[in-house]
């Protein structure tokens, strides 16, 4: 079970299932850390151990079926787990049921199924909005899929969200710009962004050992990253996750890319050093003490790991004295010259 997300879920992960494609990237049996297939019983067992740890709010969390392409796997395995999982929702033990699926392997008649037994919010998994990234990494689907189903799910009243990453092979930090512009033209309640992490076994490890693909470092990641974050919370599109989910098999198995169990600490410490630089600029202060003003719950994310934006300032000839204001947003920073 997963409750690293701010809206709670009860995950149960189908590696590899039902998927028709190898994309260049993908090894879900390592990504989710188990190839065991969960059951029905393991939906009612997941949800008792959910009930243990969320008591009341319980009734808040979705039961989310991820890992593989879910509308894809055997139907008579699919309707297992969607009628294990309907009767926690009809009887609102829980808010609902959250599933992750291909663009192309959605429909009418799969959205008729999903909403009869109460799914209530479909991720899709986009990956790039760019036609040749997709191609050069075997997704097995274009773009018109992606906006095809967003719009045939938002008919259907369910929750739209969208998966995309970041250092593709094929792409660029200008692509995945376009990307993250034509994601937030769809209208998705939610959004995850994952940089690319090459794991071994795939094809994008070949590649990688080849010299033929460059990934993202995690340095570079956090950069475009970071932009990405405060772009989508701008267009008030929530990124429910940012970096892949921790866990020992990632860690055994990947080989090269942006990875860091504390990724979205690290995007959001970066947006906080680019406004305090900005600050600086507006007020035309260029070196000594500065008083920065941060709301509370901020504090960390300015100072940032290891004290790195404390210390990245010092290297501009800055001393910072971070000062609490309950008054500035999540992001605001505001600089005046330390008397």
């Amino acid at each position: 079970m997963n409750q690293t997300e701010k809206h709670s879920n009860i995950a149960l992960f189908i590696p590899h299932n039902g998927c028709p494609h190898a994309c260049s990237f993908c090894d879900q049996r390592e990504i989710t850390g188990q190839a065991y297939q969960p059951d029905a019983a393991d939906v009612a067992a997941s949800v008792q151990t959910a009930e243990k740890s969320l008591g009341r709010a319980l009734k808040n969390a979705e039961i989310a079926f991820f890992g593989g392409s879910f509308t894809a796997i055997d139907r008579a395995y699919m309707t297992e787990l969607l009628q294990a999982a309907a009767p926690y929702v009809k009887s609102s033990r829980v808010a609902g049921i959250r599933i992750s699926t291909r663009p192309d392997a959605i429909d009418d008649e799969i959205l008729t199924l999903l909403k009869e037994y109460g799914v209530t919010a479909i991720e899709l998994g986009a990956q790039s909005m760019c036609d040749d990234v997709l191609s050069m990494n075997h997704r097995g689907h274009t773009v018109q899929h992606v906006v095809d189903a967003s719009r045939l799910i938002r008919q259907y009243g369910f929750s739209l969200g969208l998966q995309m990453m970041t250092g593709l092979y094929g792409s660029s930090p200008d692509k995945d710009r376009a990307t993250a512009r034509a994601i937030a033209a769809l209208s998705p309640d939610t959004v995850r962004i994952y940089p690319t992490v090459v794991m071994k076994g795939t094809q994008l490890y070949e590649l990688y050992r080849s010299g033929a693909y460059r990934p993202q470092g995690t340095e570079e990641a956090v950069e475009l990253c970071a932009e990405l974050l405060e772009f989508f919370e701008l267009h008030h599109i929530a990124v429910i996750r940012l970096g892949l989910h921790d866990s020992d098999s990632l860690r055994e198995n990947m080989a090269a890319g942006a990875y860091h169990p504390a990724f979205r600490e690290l995007c959001e410490s970066e947006i906080m050093y680019r406004h305090a630089v900005e600050a600086l600029k507006k007020r035309g202060i260029t070196e000594g003490m500065v008083d920065f003003y941060v709301n509370p719950k901020s504090v960390s994310r300015f100072i940032g790991q290891k004290r790195k934006n404390l210390v990245r300032l010092n290297a501009l000839g800055i001393t910072a004295i971070v000062r609490q204001d309950y008054s500035m947003e999540k992001y605001e920073v505001c600089a005046r010259r330390y008397i």
